[in-house]
């Protein structure tokens, strides 16, 4: 552990699309950020191929492009972005108070504020070929991705109401959707059942579970099991979505900030604020539902204006 303490105004953990908006915000108001960016730089849209719903790319993007376009903003009005982890906190409860954090289990910051932007993971099924093909036809969302699979047949992963949902809004753009389910019921609610089941070109198939992803360098199939009878079959489809949940990145944070049954960060009203004073979050890492790239830049916004208000207020 260094003996070196560093003190600085405004401490950003996580890169992404929240982090370097929160970053390009803080630094514009002199609060002088200073980003961790996690184990990850870019967040979880590095893992995304082509981007094109983000604006102002009107001919869309490449995701870790597009990332380091921002983190480049971020640089241009002094962010000092550093590649490295947060692997400890502990965070003052009193207004004004000093929040101290641990880098790499070696370095210790202290801060007058922190933004949290450590997102969220998606759940994958774990496979070989699924990791392999992750960008190549195989995505975690629909709403990002779906668009390039107009007119095709896809497969969608998952039995909750996310599972319906994307696989629902996949159906009016996609030629065929087939819904594969573990076991012999689904989680979602009544009301998204009934949606999936009014759905013509929507297939479910229960009792059914991927064994491999077929293709080398893009989705050519996928190869299925029925987990009762053995029976196998291959699917001919180009696309793969991965529907069964994401996990908030907030492990180091439980104990110390309020989080939902599920892990994601609790914030106040409208704004970005977290139980204690001077800690704000933004992004995916508190929002489950919309888990877009403009929205978490949106709530980066948000929590850099918040900081400067906090730390405003204090002067």
């Amino acid at each position: 552990m260094s003996n070196t303490i560093e003190r600085i105004k405004c401490l950003i953990i996580g890169s992404g699309p929240a982090g370097y908006t929160a970053a390009i915000y803080a630094a514009r108001a002199d609060l002088k950020p200073v980003m961790y960016t996690g184990m990850q730089m870019g967040g979880q849209l590095t893992t995304t191929t082509e981007v094109d719903n983000f604006p102002g790319y009107p001919k869309g993007t490449d995701g870790t492009a597009m990332m380091e376009d921002l983190k480049n903003q971020a640089e241009r009005f002094g962010t000092d972005v550093r590649f490295g982890l947060i692997t400890n906190v502990d965070f003052s409860k009193e207004v004004g108070g000093i929040h101290k954090v641990t880098v790499d289990e070696s370095k210790i910051i202290e801060a007058n504020s922190v933004i949290i932007c450590t997102g969220a993971t998606a759940k994958y099924l774990g496979i070989e070929s699924e990791q392999r093909l992750i960008g190549g036809g195989v995505s975690a969302c629909a709403t990002c991705d779906g668009f390039f699979y107009r007119g095709q047949d896809v497969v969608v992963v998952g039995a909750g109401d996310t599972a319906a949902e994307e696989a629902t809004y996949l159906a009016n753009i996609c030629k065929k959707v087939t819904l594969l389910v573990r076991k012999d019921y689904m989680r979602a609610s009544k009301a998204m059942q009934h949606r999936v089941a009014k759905t013509k070109n929507l297939e479910v198939k229960f009792n059914t579970e991927i064994e491999e992803v077929l293709g080398e360098n893009v989705v050519e199939g996928v190869r299925v099991f029925n987990n009762i009878t053995g029976v196998k079959e291959v699917i001919d489809i180009t696309g793969v979505f991965i529907a069964i949940g994401h996990k908030p990145n907030t492990d180091i944070f439980k104990g110390v900030l309020d989080m939902d049954e599920t892990g994601y960060l609790i914030t106040k009203g409208k704004s970005t604020k977290t139980n204690l004073p001077g800690v704000f979050a933004a992004g995916d890492v508190q929002d489950k539902e919309y888990r877009q790239a403009v929205t978490a830049a949106g709530t980066g916004c948000m929590a850099a204006l918040d900081a400067e208000r906090y730390l405003g207020a204090l002067d």
